[in-house]
């Protein structure tokens, strides 16, 4: 028995499922229910045992239906990486129920779809906007919304709270301080706005507005060619960008159906791992500054750029790479380049146990984050936690492990897991994953397969310079697919890979055409900041910075 024809057994022992729609497509499992039923087949599903992680909830328009909305939400086993898309249509006046009494991670995923749509979920205790400022006018992502339309700010909001009921309570308690920490505090990178009500040191409540790198990406998605799309995915985890080139690339093959070669799996995934490092590098290391420890901080970018010159020597840039295209790598590595990643591998192995010894090993960092604003296993999957942060937990949740992809299941490497979720685990599992990176990078640099680094089909790929120069073939190869673009066909997936901060995930949505009808991220520091307020409420201030820099929040994901 098929896992949807498994499924529809067992929602029909509770539910009729005659007014469901069942169907499988592109390796997906999609369910159709209405909106009275979604709030109960989401509770079955979960209570059963079925499906323990909400993963995503998002939004979409489709202005020629007589339901111009669709809701849809991501569903995942972490018993039998099951994946489950649940989709429910609105109408322009309809509402939904809140999923937030289910999973408490639907919180921010449903806000960002009625600030990105204007789809109201009833009963949502703070329905407001998230993304879009309080003077933004109508709903970015609508079909009807012009992406050129600008719309700035000219007053920001004063310090302003969501009471326990998550009404938005902005009326001060003059028992307790008001103070503004971010964005101007170093450890919020000024894109971040934390507002504390302080009882002496200690966090009575919190709140924190995000939205201030906002860059439109899924917008800017819609009017972009596939591949033009490239280079918007560097700027999501700007400190991993290659890890977001190979998952929204590894979307787009899975809709077209095409595999591509070995070699290219591999450079892939030596990329995936170096910027696996060097992502835990600036976590750990910007986390040791926001505590004190600036000394550990220089030492570890010394790291960093050396993986930035291992970029640079495979594709001539450092940070935002692009390196990445649809059917495989934009080029092949350099001579030696190999040898190269291999001599750092042997090179940061030792530098790894430097860092150890400096932040994990000091009795000040210790005493700093030992214990301090710990997160029990079951409250972070309510949240939606996924990566380190989850595995910190106790939770050994991996997908390069439970769904693997790219030859990860024939490799030899261990998933780090904590016994505490506290902010000391958080970096404890960074650092044993980095060690494990390595392992990875030395298995794969030494085993790198023959043949070509990218697929030959030309309505995928362009053709080399050579044939465009020297033969009418590889001219109008290249002339046909740069005017009429890559088309997969019609169909949506959704696709996930680890990412260093957890499950990235892209939810595509072709017409067709040229452009992604519907493309959205799904973001892995999204779900768990918005869990930040609960997290340090009754700690102290400083615990409170320790906090959000264990998160390794990055506004680039976080805000798109």
């Amino acid at each position: 028995m098929s896992k949807i024809e498994f499924l529809k057994t067992e929602l029909a022992k509770k539910f009729n499922t005659n007014l469901f729609q069942f169907s499988h497509a592109f390796g997906d499992d999609v369910l159709v229910v209405s909106k009275d039923d979604i709030i109960p087949v989401l509770s079955f599903l979960k209570e059963s045992g079925r499906f323990d992680f909400l993963m995503d909830v998002c939004g979409a328009h489709y202005p020629d239906r007589e339901k111009s909305f669709e809701v849809i939400y991501h569903l995942f086993s972490s018993k039998d990486a099951a994946r489950l898309r649940i989709k429910v249509q609105l109408g322009e006046a309809e509402s939904i129920p809140t999923a937030i009494r289910v999973w408490k991670g639907a919180d921010w995923f449903e806000r960002e779809a009625y600030d990105m749509f204007g789809i109201r979920f009833s009963g949502h205790p703070n329905l407001r906007k998230i993304l879009t400022h309080h003077q933004f006018v109508g709903h970015p992502l609508r079909k009807d919304y012009e992406a050129d339309r600008q719309q700035h700010l000219t007053e920001s909001l004063p310090i302003h709270f969501d009471n326990e009921e998550g009404i938005d309570g902005s009326v001060l308690n003059d028992k307790y301080l008001p103070l503004n920490v971010g964005p101007s505090h170093p450890a919020t990178h000024g894109t971040l706005r934390i507002m504390v009500e302080l009882d002496g040191e200690a966090v009575t409540r919190s709140h924190v507005e995000i939205g201030y790198l906002h860059r439109c990406f899924e917008k800017m998605a819609e009017t972009h060619p596939y591949n033009q799309v490239i280079p918007y995915t560097d700027r999501l985890n700007y400190c991993s960008a290659p890890m977001n080139n190979v998952g929204y690339c590894k979307a787009v093959e899975r809709l077209l159906g095409v595999e591509i070669p070995p070699k290219a799996q591999a450079m892939r995934v030596i990329l995936c791992e170096l910027s696996r490092i060097i992502d835990h590098t600036v976590s750990v290391g910007t986390g040791g500054v926001d505590l004190g420890a600036l000394t550990a901080f220089f030492h570890l970018f010394t790291y960093r750029e050396k993986v930035y010159s291992l970029f640079e020597k495979l594709c001539g840039a450092r940070l935002t790479v692009s390196m990445t295209r649809v059917g495989g790598m934009a080029q092949d590595a350099p001579e030696g380049w190999f040898d190269d990643v291999l001599a750092f591998c042997k090179e940061m192995r030792a530098g790894v146990d430097e860092i150890s010894k400096l932040m994990l090993d000091n009795k000040i960092f210790i005493k700093r984050t030992q214990g301090v604003a710990p997160v029990a296993p079951a409250e972070a999957i309510q949240w939606g936690y996924t990566g380190p942060l989850l595995r910190a937990c106790g939770v050994g949740l991996d997908i390069r492990k439970i769904s693997p992809y790219y030859g990860y299941d024939a490799l030899d490497f261990e998933v780090p897991v904590g016994t505490n979720g506290d902010i000391y685990d958080r970096y404890l599992v960074r650092i044993e994953e980095m060690r494990q990176s390595i392992r990875i990078i030395e298995q794969v640099c030494r085993n790198v397969p023959g043949g070509d680094f990218t697929i030959r089909d030309k309505s995928i790929v362009l053709p080399d310079k050579k044939d465009v120069y020297g033969n009418i073939e590889g001219l109008m190869n290249h002339f046909m697919l740069v005017i009429k673009g890559l088309r997969p066909p019609p169909g949506e997936v959704y696709d996930a890979t680890e990412a260093a901060n957890g499950e990235l995930g892209f939810y595509l949505v072709s017409d067709g055409s040229a452009n992604p009808y519907r493309l959205k991220v799904r973001p892995p520091c999204f779900a768990i900041y918005q869990s930040f307020s609960s997290v340090v409420k009754g700690w102290q201030l400083a615990d409170a910075i320790a906090t959000v820099a264990s998160m390794n929040v990055i506004a680039g994901e976080l805000d798109r």
